[in-house]
């Protein structure tokens, strides 16, 4: 399986999103999906599955309370002059990323102990050293056929050991052995250089732009 258009695989990233960090159910728009996030630094975002600037600003114009964030599948130097003031592009270029699932086994690097579990659709691992302490850690959201992976992260003292190629083959595995074919995921430039080394493509574009100053999503 795979998604026959940009515009299906957003929503199921943004279906598998909202799963995977408690949001509200993403509510569908002419120009594509608001979801109530509901944290102080990210409020609601708007995910746009095809973008111009008519539409950017209108959005952004509208929405003037610190908190809102913007997703749309174009580069940076794109989004950037489509903005209302107030608003400005969020961190560096990211990426709209997919791959086909399957069930794998990837062996833990010596000196770490994997562990996984399942609540609510959510897959979650987390890598920790023998004496307890974190390594790395990600998630996978299962919605119906496809999987969102998200929140895929290294320690810096333990990047390059193998912990990423481990982290996704468990998820991977974990969400394939409940039916879904296909995942899909938003990468950052540096996840990008992992996810493609395991078999990811690269979709779209990425960009984020936010209201307010000194926002960073978490």
């Amino acid at each position: 399986m795979s998604f026959r258009n940009t515009a299906e695989a957003v929503g199921a990233w943004v279906e598998g999103w909202a799963l995977s960090r408690g949001a509200a159910e993403p509510a569908p728009c002419p120009w594509g999906f608001t979801i109530d996030v509901g944290l102080s630094k990210q409020v609601m975002r708007h995910v746009l599955t095809t973008a111009d600037e008519p539409t950017v600003r209108k959005i952004t114009e509208s929405a003037t309370a610190p908190g809102a964030w913007l997703k749309a599948f174009v580069s940076p130097e794109t989004l950037a002059p489509w903005l209302a003031p107030g608003w400005s592009v969020s961190g560096g270029p990211s990426f709209l990323m997919t791959a086909p699932l399957r069930a794998s086994r990837a062996e833990v690097p010596d000196g770490y102990r994997l562990r996984t579990w399942n609540r609510a659709g959510v897959t979650r691992a987390l890598v920790r050293t023998p004496d307890g302490a974190f390594a790395a850690r990600g998630r996978i959201a299962v919605t119906g056929s496809t999987a969102v992976v998200d929140q895929v992260e290294t320690d810096p003292a333990h990047q390059r050991r193998g912990l990423g190629r481990l982290l996704m083959a468990t998820l991977a595995s974990a969400a394939a052995e409940q039916g879904p074919a296909v995942g899909v995921l938003g990468a950052t430039l540096e996840g990008r250089a992992l996810y493609e080394t395991v078999g990811w493509r690269v979709l779209a574009p990425l960009t984020s732009a936010v209201r307010g100053p000194g926002l960073v999503e978490s």
